[in-house]
C-alpha cells in the first residue's frame, strides 16, 4: 500500500487537563499517514485521481480549531475519523504532538493506526 504523509501540521485546539491549559488554544503538530493506491494519479498525473492533501489540511486544522479535548488520544482519534471519511484512504496512522507539556521532554506524543 503507498502512502501519502503530511508531516508535522500545525493545529491550534484547546487541550488539556489542568485548568490553565482550558483557557486558551495551543500549537499541537499533527503527523498523518494516509494509505492509498497512488497508482492512479501517478498514470494521470491529474489531482482527482488522490487524495488532496491540502485539502484534508485545511479541513484538519478547521475541525481542530473549533473543538476542545482533555487528551489528545480524542483528538487523535476524531482526526483519524475524518482522514477515513476522505475518498481514496485506505487506513490511517495519525502521531499527535503536543509540545512543551512536560517540563524537561520535548513535550508528548500519541500514535494511533486506523484501518
Amino acid at each position: 500500500m503507498d502512502k501519502i504523509i503530511i508531516r508535522r501540521l500545525e493545529l491550534n485546539c484547546v487541550i488539556g487537563c489542568n485548568p490553565e491549559e482550558r483557557l486558551a488554544p495551543r500549537k499541537l503538530l499533527a503527523t498523518i499517514t494516509l494509505l492509498t493506491d497512488t497508482r492512479p494519479a501517478a498514470t494521470s498525473d491529474n489531482l482527482k485521481d488522490t487524495v488532496n492533501y491540502a485539502t484534508l489540511s485545511r479541513r484538519l486544522r478547521n475541525y481542530a480549531a473549533t473543538t476542545s479535548f482533555l487528551l489528545i488520544e480524542t483528538l487523535a482519534e476524531q482526526l483519524a475519523a475524518h482522514c477515513l471519511n476522505t475518498p481514496g484512504v485506505q487506513g490511517v496512522t495519525v502521531v499527535l504532538d503536543k509540545p512543551n507539556c512536560i517540563s524537561q521532554a520535548e513535550g508528548a506524543a500519541v500514535e494511533i493506526t486506523r484501518p
